[in-house]
């Protein structure tokens, strides 16, 4: 084994005078960026370091990395909650091989594009109802409240079938569960609640006789009451989605505006030029990465990344948001450039764990920003860089709130 050759505290803390995209500094270049590397986790254990684009590719879609943290040697930030298998039932982002393929190709064709593409005229009333909130409380308003966290909550919950007057219940148990400050009995006790509520509203849709016409009622009547997926899986589906289908969207939303905002130029794209969009927001995918924590490895065999020989029950952790700043993928890749191609970012992860609504995040930030700069085309943020406070703990970077008025 290896000998370790730096201390890893997973990504360097926000500088708030320098804001929340400032470049990593020369110090902390030299401790992340560069080739394979053994390194300490804040829990005292030793696991690889992943950070090059064509490394980072090569380790995700190997099938000798597993992401079951049950493994011997996975790389942990904290302890286990002690009833994890129970409360991670059905949450398929942590299972390999042939139970992975199972539960997700059972969501596969609702996130198809061309599946999302239909449920576009949703999205779009969905934005148009937030904008009028945005504009009632403001101006000033604070954007992040008020339009970023309640756009894609809505949509999510709509899709799911799951009511958006229970938001603060889940989101607030959400959080609990990304904050990699949380001791395991929290987060546990959070888990728990969380999963008695889906499995209750579950409940409730098996015994309506007429069925629900949302993903929840289409998965129980075509995978549950024929056997093929169990009431505790679903549970475990529903949940990986609730969560995820809105903490991502919802800080990528806050932290786009603000950089946009930044440079009036930028922010008119979407306004003058909305052909752009969509180019537009891969560059802020690769740019923002807000997964800073990475993504996490255990080997289950001997194999060679990036010239570095990792032994079967090593751990191994995969930084994406510096393979999106890979300087051999992206010229100059610390500068966010508005006309990039940044297709080969990363920021969805990449191989069989890639994330499964990456299309409908991908349209929820097309469309919403868009619509932003028409409806409110002066929108600043009022607030300084330091002024800003950034959800530096969590496993999902954001903003707690974004000033803004027009």
């Amino acid at each position: 084994m290896s000998a370790v050759e730096a201390e890893l505290p997973l990504w360097p803390p926000v500088n708030p005078t320098r804001g929340p995209f400032a470049p990593l500094d020369e110090a902390e270049r030299q401790r992340y960026v560069g080739p394979v590397r053994r390194v300490r986790l804040p829990t005292g254990a030793a696991a690889w370091l992943v950070t090059r684009h064509a490394d980072v590719r090569r380790l995700l879609r190997h099938p000798a990395f597993s992401s079951d943290v049950n493994r011997p040697g996975f790389p942990l930030l904290r302890p286990l909650p002690p009833r994890l298998a129970e409360d991670n039932k059905g949450g398929f982002l942590q299972m390999d091989g042939a139970e992975h393929a199972r539960l997700r190709r059972m969501l596969t064709a609702e996130f198809m594009i061309k599946n999302v593409r239909r449920i576009e005229p949703l999205i779009d009333r969905t934005v148009e109802e937030s904008l009028d909130a945005l504009a009632a409380a403001g101006p000033p308003a604070d954007l992040v409240s008020t339009f970023a966290l309640p756009l894609p909550s809505m949509v999510i919950c709509h899709l799911l079938g799951v009511p958006y007057a229970d938001h603060d219940f889940f989101q607030t148990r959400s959080r609990t569960l990304l904050d990699r400050g949380m001791p395991p009995e929290r987060i546990q006790h959070d888990v728990g609640e969380l999963r008695a509520y889906l499995r209750a509203l579950i409940d409730a849709k098996r015994a309506r006789p007429d069925g629900s016409d949302d993903l929840l009622g289409r998965l129980i009547r075509e995978r549950v009451e024929p056997g093929e997926l169990d009431v505790g899986e679903l549970v475990g589906m529903a949940l990986l989605l609730l969560i995820a289908g809105h903490e991502t969207t919802a800080n990528m939303i806050g932290l786009s505006v603000l950089l946009l905002t930044r440079e009036p130029g930028r922010y008119a794209i979407l306004r003058d030029d909305p052909d752009r969009t969509a180019d537009l927001v891969e560059e802020l995918l690769r740019y923002l990465s807000i997964v800073r924590t990475g993504l996490f490895r255990v080997a289950t065999e001997d194999v060679e990344i990036g010239g570095r020989a990792i032994r079967a029950g090593e751990g191994v952790i995969v930084l994406i948001a510096l393979a999106n700043r890979d300087e051999e993928v992206f010229d100059d890749p610390d500068r966010f450039d508005p006309y990039r191609q940044a297709h080969q970012q990363v920021a969805f992860g990449f191989g069989v764990h890639q994330c499964i609504g990456q299309p409908l995040a991908r349209a929820e930030l097309r469309i919403a920003l868009a619509a932003l700069a028409r409806r409110f085309p002066d929108l600043r943020v009022t607030a300084a860089p330091e002024e800003l406070t950034t959800r530096d703990n969590s496993v999902v970077f954001g903003l707690d709130a974004l000033p803004v008025t027009w």
